[in-house]
């Protein structure tokens, strides 16, 4: 398959990248700064550009088969002011050029997931810690859910380095451990891949 991944320069972007062309797709990423993305590959081309930009995102989006989004912060600390904006730039340029496979990279406690994590969370971490990241998530997620794109909202837990295992739960509703609860980038990564081909 062709796919463009969003977000490729941070920390699962790349692992989406590094995965998706060890499975033999062609890769575009789509980096702000070409300076923060060192990955080389015969099937992959590096797009420098602005989500803010439209005929940027829909120039880079046609002729693909399938979109990834791994956009966010890299820490608690920063926020990208353009993330609610870019993704509207995505969704209607994926509208427009007809590539109908949108998988994002939300985060576990967004939206209606807000509800089933526990008291610690919802009245502590989410307000002190994560109420901008998470309020532009969910704003992310009803700009995908209002559009007529064939798309995948992952929703991981928190996120931390180390190799792909394979083990980790899937699920409509999940609570229990979360804050504490973890998944690498790597295993969300596949995660996110797998969803392009598993119909299950």
């Amino acid at each position: 398959m062709k796919l463009i991944v969003f977000g490729a320069s941070g920390r699962t972007g790349q692992e989406i990248v590094q995965q998706a062309l060890a499975g033999q797709h062609t890769v575009t990423a789509f980096v702000r700064n070409t300076g923060s993305f060192n990955l080389k590959h015969e099937r992959l081309n590096v797009v420098q550009g602005d989500i803010t930009a439209y005929q940027e995102v829909e120039n880079a989006i046609a002729g693909h088969d399938a979109v990834l989004s791994a956009l966010g912060p890299r820490t608690l600390k920063t926020r990208i002011p353009a993330l609610v904006s870019g993704i509207k730039n995505i969704v209607s340029a994926m509208e427009s050029t007809g590539v109908r496979r949108l998988v994002y990279e939300s985060a576990l406690g967004v939206g209606d997931s807000e509800a089933d994590q526990n008291l610690v969370f919802r009245y502590f971490i989410l307000p002190v810690l994560l109420a901008r990241d998470y309020s532009d998530h969910a704003a992310n997620e009803k700009t995908i859910r209002s559009s007529n794109l064939d798309w995948v909202i992952v929703r991981p837990a928190r996120l931390v380095d180390g190799p792909q295992t394979g083990k980790y739960e899937v699920g409509l509703k999940l609570s229990a451990t979360f804050p504490f609860g973890k998944v690498t980038r790597a295993d969300v990564a596949e995660f996110m891949l797998r969803q392009l081909t598993d119909n299950a």
